[in-house]
């Protein structure tokens, strides 16, 4: 898959390639260019990691609500035709539109995380994902430690995330709505750790909730074709 195709947002049906690529249809919460993406499996798919009652708010509430948010945000602006990577980095560093960017960079987030897991998945990954991950952190063992780490250590709301940065695979973590293609850098997996994602289903267990993750809901084919492109 060509990551720009991945990333582009049709800026006339405002519909997310990233998930007509794989397979995806979308649906509309309301009125707008942008539209939220249907979840890539059932409510209940991911279950007893991650309850239907969590994708329900969480999908159906947190998620809906930042593309309604963002759509009446740029209604009549110069936004309103753009790519929502473009919104996000007109939108980067500016503090009278904080708002715009923040509601975008989540739609993002909130994307690119529905499509990170998935029923099934989990464990060491396989083929070339496995060998750069070897290659660059020494062993899956080491990458699962420090991925878990970042996500645990990130004070508050935010992200953990894979991304690759010129050639070589690396763990960051973001605050809040900040997402890594304000920093040029390729996303290749991420967990939420907004409280949102997991608090009805796991409490103040966030370690329990990353060991889940990484233990029974990686997407590690949805990681490949993002090393890929």
């Amino acid at each position: 898959m060509d990551r720009r195709k991945f990333l582009k947002l049709s800026a006339g049906a405002g519909t997310l390639v990233l998930l007509q690529m794989a397979g995806v249809s979308c649906t509309d919460p309301g009125a707008g260019p942008i539209k939220l993406p249907s979840l890539p499996y059932k409510v209940d798919a991911l279950e007893p990691y991650i309850s239907e009652k969590t994708i329900r708010f969480h999908y159906g509430k947190h998620h809906s609500g930042y593309v309604k948010k963002l759509n009446r945000m740029i209604q009549g602006t110069a936004y309103a035709g753009l790519a929502i990577e473009a919104i996000i980095q007109k939108t980067r560093d500016n503090t009278d539109e904080a708002g715009i960017f923040n509601n975008a960079a989540q739609v993002f987030n909130h994307t690119f995380y529905w499509n990170s897991m998935k029923p099934g998945g989990g464990s060491a990954p396989a083929g070339i994902i496995a060998e750069k991950i070897n290659a660059d952190f020494g062993s899956y063992d080491a990458f699962k430690k420090a991925f878990a780490s970042a996500a645990l250590s990130q004070f508050g709301s935010g992200w953990a995330w894979l991304v690759k940065d010129g050639d070589a695979l690396k763990i960051i973590k973001t605050a809040n709505a900040d997402t890594p293609v304000t920093r040029g850098l390729i996303p290749i997996l991420t967990v939420d750790v907004w409280e949102h994602a997991y608090y009805l289903d796991y409490q103040n267990r966030r370690a329990d909730y990353i060991n889940a993750y990484l233990k029974n809901l990686v997407n590690w084919e949805f990681a490949e074709t993002n090393l890929a492109g």
